[in-house]
């Protein structure tokens, strides 16, 4: 029984402490260790203090804590500490998490902080970083002196403790009192800390006002900050080199010899904040508007968020990662910024490691993806090539699929191109159904039914560049019939493109393939109207021409030749060298159209023929109904896309095949797959007979 009541008390502590981070043995009494919570792994700074006597109190409370063990006056002080620092409920006082006691130790938990001085020292700070810790110190002063009637009495860079936000907080409470007469020269908790001790300290006098003490004590604190090193000798305050010029006229208030002169911390916080002060910076402006999100109106919400980012460059990472990200986050929850959040949330998620962004970017990103707002789900759509490497493939089928594929049947031609450029980066995820059947269907529709000659070419470009990632036997039903519905298309890049996309993907076409459907296919654009279409025709014809002579010269090559008509790895082998070209470019960028929303064509409208110029790339507009030109397009040495006419109501004849065969494909061995081409083959038959008979009459 006895040894119950003997058994450690620290077993039972809910945190795990870790490595000592800190110590200063003649200025503080306590050391500083690294901690978790060891319900939830919860990261803590965990300050202990130690008796050297085992004794509960007593003692002259002379030598330091920090090291080899406090004395028992020191171990009141830390009691004390700890129980002042549970009533300090302030967002610039270090935050209290729990502690234990008992005769010959104490732990204080607290938030995750690392000492100023170390702080300081592992970087190097910008100005406006500095003014915005000794803006939250100096509000913290504000607070104990005037609400809480309290003096600190002893600031200093050993007192103040960083977060990984870069927001000071103030500590070192030991003496903190509601008695304006600082301590005197023996009842310090650590003789070194008389360094900091006011000029009166050492006459006794009772000061006039509260804050005398601690304007002082925050006087140390500016030099300190800005020499980056411990004060040894108070003379070394009259040194103002290092003082940034804005701050040295308050400075010298503060350290001055009479305590009568020294200003309220507000009055300090009045100077510093006005327009061109020193704490009037867009870094302090930024941050202080975060803190008051809450009594903004929404058009002030979004104005700033608007202008947020071009302002993060500007900003520590440390303070854009962990300091405004979650702000953002947390105000997005509660009211919800559309798509004007996502630009800062873009630009901060470049500074994130793969795991922060799943914690903190893509919980958001998968919320907005289901928003009504077309000018959120284009900003969304446009993110994806950086998105993607972040989504989990589960997420990306179950989360963003879903409501991304509405995209193909939008009004809005603008988001039915990105969403077709979209699939290009998310093939790869996607899972059997996702890919060879929703997309599918929708390219099928779209290639032969979209009004738009843009959607039509990039639909076309698209499936050839995620030829690789479909199932070997939905792929080999398709593609044929997909891109020879391409190059009957009024619009040349479109058929440009079905050319292309074909040489692209030569090594999933068998040799019997080759002969009987795509060299007739491409025979026919020998002769077509546009001279781009003709000669990208013949440099193919030619290429699909030499495979089959190498395999009627040395048949056993064909075996070799067809070997990644099975392969579905998502992995493109090395083109032959004749189809380079078009692997390049159906590689490098989609078409770039020049959309419009007008539909009161029947029909298509014929391009013009004949020799075109070019004129000069159209700039950006913004608008919905428009996209850039990109003079670099990879169309650009192929056909001119300028003088065409691109909004136009498509037909439904002779375009029904590849729609018909896609919606036969319900699963890979099931009875309802279709053998692509039946419909051409029967379709070439009539004609034959048909024109069998006319010869005859």
């Amino acid at each position: 029984m006895w040894g119950l009541f003997s058994r450690d008390p620290t077993s039972h502590f809910q945190y795990e402490i870790g490595d000592e981070v800190w110590r200063e043995e003649s200025r503080c009494i306590w050391r500083l260790h690294k901690g978790k919570k060891k319900q939830n792994g919860e990261e803590v700074s965990v300050f202990i203090c130690e008796s050297t006597t085992g004794g509960g109190s007593g003692g002259s409370g002379g030598g330091a804590g920090g090291g080899g063990g406090a004395s028992g006056g020191v171990m009141d002080l830390a009691r004390a500490a700890v129980k002042k620092l549970k009533t300090l409920r302030h967002p610039c006082v270090l935050t209290f998490m729990d502690s234990l006691e008992n005769e010959r130790l104490v732990y204080l938990v607290t938030e995750p902080v690392t000492p100023l001085m170390c702080w300081l020292r592992q970087n190097t700070h910008p100005t406006p970083a500095l003014a915005w810790g000794l803006l939250q110190i100096t509000k913290a002063l504000a607070f104990l002196n005037n609400e809480g009637g309290l003096t600190h009495h002893t600031v200093n860079s050993i007192s103040v403790f960083v977060t990984q936000a870069g927001d000071w907080k103030l500590s070192g409470v030991e003496c903190c009192s509601s008695v304006a007469t600082p301590p005197t020269p023996g009842s310090r908790p650590v003789p070194a800390l008389q360094v900091y001790s006011p000029p009166e300290a050492s006459t006794n006098s009772t000061p006039s006002n509260k804050w005398s003490s601690d304007m002082w004590g925050l006087g140390c604190l500016v030099w300190e900050t800005f020499n980056t090193t411990t004060l040894t000798e108070s003379t070394t305050l009259r040194d103002t080199t290092k003082i940034p010029p804005g701050l040295v006229e308050t400075y010298t208030r503060l350290v001055g010899a009479s305590a009568r002169c020294r200003p309220n911390p507000k009055d300090v916080l009045a100077t510093l904040t006005k327009k061109g002060a020193f704490f009037h910076n867009d870094l302090i402006l930024t941050l202080t508007f975060l803190e008051e999100l809450h009594i903004k109106d929404d058009t002030e919400k979004t104005r700033f968020v608007s202008d947020l980012s071009g302002k993060l460059d500007e900003f520590p990472d440390y303070i854009s990662k962990y300091k405004i990200l979650p702000s953002l986050l947390a105000a997005h929850s509660l009211s919800g910024f559309g798509a004007v959040i996502l630009g800062p949330l873009f630009k901060i998620g470049t500074l994130l490691n793969d795991c922060e962004y799943q914690q903190h970017i893509v919980p958001c990103v998968v919320t907005l993806f289901s928003s009504s707002d077309r000018n959120t789900r284009l900003k969304l759509l446009q993110q994806i090539p950086s998105l993607c490497q972040h989504i989990t493939t589960n997420t990306v089928n179950k989360e963003v699929f879903p409501h991304l594929v509405s995209g193909f049947v939008d009004t809005n031609a603008t988001i039915r191109e990105h969403t077709v450029k979209s699939i290009l980066y998310l093939a790869d995820k996607l899972n059997y159904n996702n890919l060879n059947i929703d997309v599918l269907n929708h390219f099928a529709r779209l290639q032969s039914r979209d009004d738009q000659g843009g959607i039509r070419t990039n639909t076309t470009v698209c499936l050839g560049k995620v030829a690789s990632h479909l199932h070997p036997d939905v792929r080999q039903k398709c593609l044929v019939s997909a891109f020879t519905r391409a190059t009957k298309d009024p619009f040349p890049p479109a058929r440009v493109a079905g050319i292309m996309a074909m040489a692209a993907t030569q090594q999933y076409y068998p040799i019997d393939v080759t002969a009987k459907r795509i060299l007739p296919t491409l025979c026919l654009l020998t002769v077509d109207s546009d001279n781009n279409v003709r000669e990208s025709a013949f440099k193919v014809i030619k290429g699909f021409l030499s495979k089959l002579e190498k395999v009627s010269q040395d048949p056993i090559l064909k075996e070799e030749m067809e070997r990644e008509i099975r392969n579905q790895s998502g992995v493109v082998g090395a083109p032959s060298s004749w189809a380079g070209w078009a692997v390049g470019a159906l590689a490098s960028k989609f078409y770039k159209s020049n959309i419009t929303h007008s539909t009161t064509h029947s029909k298509f409208e014929d391009p013009p023929t004949g020799p075109t110029t070019r004129p000069p790339p159209a700039p950006t507009t913004g608008s919905w109904g428009q996209t850039s030109v990109d003079s670099k397009d990879f169309f650009d040495t192929l056909i001119p896309s300028q003088g065409y006419t691109t909004t136009t109501t498509t037909t439904t004849e002779g375009w029904d095949d590849w729609e018909n065969d896609v919606k036969n494909i319900g699963g890979i061995g099931n009875s309802g797959l279709s053998d692509i081409g039946k419909t051409d083959d029967a379709k070439r038959e009539r004609e034959k007979r048909e024109g069998l008979r006319d010869r005859r009459t």
